[in-house]
């Protein structure tokens, strides 16, 4: 038995927890990483990467290697039962957006397979078979016991899953409802009935079934209703075969992975609690609608990186901690909300939700096949879906109804090529238009002045000071540049 020593202890080597300990090592942060597993999983769970996703991935270094290894979605495809209503062309809806205007499907062993290696390859490493088991607060930190170990650190990140020890040790409640269906997940080979290259969406009266392409031919991932089809008592692969078969069209050759689960819709009371801080399923779980939940621990785990970083290199005082709690549990919170929602209207038993199913969704997704890739709510769509669009409050003392900025507390929009400076991973300063770096503010930090960028709400003219984590902090003309910026980096 030893002891050890590090400044953040990370509970978890999942997508979140290893996102988060690449960061930690990139910044110059000693970090331990424990798991109770013998390596990252082999089973493929999470699988859609979007685009705000890949911006970070970009930003750590290794966005072409997962856009490599990841298969494309290029459309959506709504349909109702057997029938496919046509594509929804991906490209069109995001391509003034981003760099990554498609859904890229990435099954989480493969995220945590390039995260582990990209985390090797920055000199760290994860304590595998290593669980942990009890965490208790210290009066400089946290001490764990990790497999026979004993460490002590100054922060614990709990990014161990829906079943958080670190969550249950610090006692925060994890509120919220369960599903009472029982769905299943399904990775098929050789499936058929299915619009290619496209996430297919097929709501039913009575059942719904998503299908995502994944990496070599006629491989899908499929999620659904499980039934007892065959009134043996139980729910297994062949009630869920006879079920897409009947109502879908849908049949393949056989299963590489199986399994049924219930939807749980929850999120923890509190994101911290002192020394002890929440990430990724630790503190939110949801639905599988929309592909959201492993993007966004990954975007937990890179607004946290930074803070925490902060804090441990006396940048700023250990309440800019509290920041993170009050940035995304709120978007925690709206994503619960919100596949809650949906996933109830597409799953209720209830009479009027069967019939508004069989009859609007025929109805209606057929216009959207034509409508949407030339409209405005398409974009906006897109960038929902994409997490694109997250806004942060950075002002606590702003009136609750106070309207949004439509560039401040959000991910700086990307004009073509403003994105490939955040790789520095700095405080920095953007200036658009007929501008020079010398009309910058001389606070010390680096500055990049771009054409004007029209098709963005960037106004040119205008300085704006972006945080290291790519959102926008503050905005200024040039002469008051600098004492908006100065109040800004001391908020």
């Amino acid at each position: 038995m030893a002891e050890l020593s590090c400044e953040v202890l990370v509970v978890g080597a999942g997508p979140t927890g290893l996102m988060l300990a690449n960061w930690l090592t990139r910044l110059g942060v000693q970090v331990i990483v424990a798991d109770g597993k013998d390596g990252p999983t082999t089973e493929s769970r999470a699988l859609v990467v979007q685009a705000r996703s890949l911006e970070i991935y970009d930003q750590l270094g290794i966005g072409d290697q997962v856009l490599e290894a990841a298969h494309r979605a290029e459309a959506l495809a709504p349909g109702f039962g057997a029938r496919a209503f046509g594509r929804i062309p991906l490209g069109r809806l995001g391509g003034h957006l981003t760099a990554y205007p498609y859904i890229e499907i990435l099954e989480q062993s493969r995220n945590e397979e390039i995260l582990y290696d990209n985390l090797r390859k920055l000199g760290a490493d994860v304590f595998w078979e290593s669980p942990v088991t009890a965490v208790v607060q210290t009066d400089d930190g946290v001490e764990a016991k990790v497999g026979h170990d004993t460490v002590r650190a100054r922060f614990c990140v709990g990014c161990d899953g829906a079943n958080s020890i670190v969550r249950k040790a610090r006692r925060i409640a994890f509120e919220g409802v369960t599903n009472p269906h029982r769905f299943f997940v399904l990775d098929a080979a050789g499936a058929r009935g299915l619009v290619t290259d496209a996430v297919n969406v097929r709501p039913e009266r009575d059942d719904f079934l998503l299908g995502f392409p994944m990496r070599g031919a006629d491989n899908w991932r499929l999620i659904g209703l499980v039934r007892d089809m065959d009134g043996d008592g139980g729910l297994d692969e062949e009630d869920a075969r006879e079920r897409m078969r009947r109502t879908y069209g849908v049949t393949y050759d056989r299963s590489r992975w199986f399994a049924t689960y219930r939807v749980h819709h929850r999120v923890a009371a509190a994101f911290r609690d002192g020394p002890f801080l929440l990430a990724g399923d630790a503190a939110h779980v949801h639905s599988p609608v929309g592909g959201q939940g492993m993007n966004t621990g990954l975007q937990d785990a890179h607004n946290l990186a930074f803070k925490i970083t902060d804090v441990l290199r006396g940048t700023r005082k250990d309440g800019w901690l509290d920041r993170y709690e009050a940035e995304r549990r709120p978007v925690a919170r709206k994503l619960v909300a919100t596949t809650d929602r949906i996933f109830g209207l597409i799953t209720s038993t209830r009479m009027t939700a069967r019939l508004a199913r069989r009859i609007a969704i025929p109805l209606l997704a057929p216009i959207a096949v034509r409508v949407l890739p030339g409209s405005s709510g398409g974009s906006r769509l897109f960038q929902y879906v994409s997490q694109i669009r997250i806004h942060y409050r950075l002002d606590p003392d702003a009136p609750a109804d106070q309207r949004r900025d439509p560039v401040i507390g959000r991910r700086l929009p990307w004009a073509g090529d403003n994105h490939a400076a955040l790789r520095a991973a700095c405080w920095q300063i953007h200036g658009y238009g007929d501008l020079r770096a010398a009309d910058a503010p001389g606070i010390g930090l680096p500055v990049h002045v771009f054409p004007a960028a029209p098709a963005t709400p960037l106004r040119p003219g205008r300085f704006y000071l972006i945080r290291p984590d790519g959102f926008v902090a503050a905005q200024s003309g040039p002469a008051e540049a600098e004492t908006v910026f100065r109040h800004a980096l001391a908020r």
